[in-house]
């Protein structure tokens, strides 16, 4: 069994797959809260916990691997799922094979999580192709049709644009993002659920349109995170949802290093 591992600003997700010839099937999916102060014993106990939920024992895990874009996590989780199975762990990082042509003025700048979507993306989905990750941030990357990775759009996640709204205005209370029944909200809570999930959606079919413009042709678009499925739906451009997309990507990238295990 592979553990995938996305340590996000906000969660970390974990997956679990297990490895039947060449059928991957994933065991499970689960999401806990990042946080930065905890230690290693600390976040052992959670993956600890995690397996055991499961029924996996410890021996079971061959290996794993990690990808992180909150680097003070990044060596406690390593060190606590190395220590709780015995198992070695990769980090997505410099050289690890991506097999991802990067055509961008900095690749080494990119995010980790970004290069794992990109990587999935490519082996998963036609190109070119969008790929849109609703987390801390909202991303919406770009897969050419030589299938190289050629930019990016950074926007405010949603939960962020909600808590700047709530915080500076005072009038203004703190609501969940569940979707509001019509466009045109009646009271506060429906109005500030609209403007944010709709006005998200639009922005998101605005970048849509604008890309394929630049392209000169359509793309596949497909959509991740936490986030996405509220979203999505509300878009008028078709959208692939996965929700593990990132967790693919991993088990992908760690099929090709999988001899630095040894």
């Amino acid at each position: 069994m592979i553990l995938t591992i996305d340590i996000g600003n906000t969660n970390i997700v974990v997956g679990c797959f297990e490895e039947k010839g060449q059928e991957k099937r994933l065991l499970f999916f689960e999401r806990f809260s990042t946080e930065q102060e905890a230690t290693p014993l600390e976040y052992a106990t959670i993956f600890k916990e995690t397996l055991e939920l499961h029924e996996i024992r410890p021996s079971q895990i061959e290996g794993g691997i990690l990808s992180s874009v909150v680097p003070s996590v990044t060596g406690a989780v390593k060190e606590a799922v190395e220590k709780y199975t015995g198992a070695r762990i990769l980090v997505v990082g410099p050289g690890l094979k991506t097999g991802l042509k990067m055509k961008v003025d900095d690749p080494a700048q990119q995010g980790s999580d970004l290069i794992v979507g990109a990587v999935a993306g490519v082996n998963l989905y036609p190109v070119p192709q969008i790929l849109i990750d609703m987390g801390t941030a909202t991303t919406v990357s770009v897969i050419d049709r030589d299938k190289a990775y050629i930019g990016k759009m950074i926007l405010p996640g949603l939960a962020v644009s909600l808590e700047a709204l709530s915080s500076r205005a005072a009038q203004l209370p703190r609501i969940s993002l569940d979707p509001p029944g019509k466009l045109i909200g009646s009271n506060t809570v429906d109005s500030m659920k609209s403007g944010i999930l709709y006005g998200s959606a639009g922005a998101l079919d605005g970048l849509i349109d604008r890309i394929n413009e630049e392209l000169g042709e359509d793309c596949t678009v497909v959509a991740t995170g936490g986030l996405a499925c509220v979203v999505a739906p509300l878009c008028r451009h078709r959208m692939v949802l996965e929700d593990d997309l990132l967790l693919k990507g991993l088990l992908i990238l760690y099929e090709k290093n999988r001899k630095r295990q040894k």
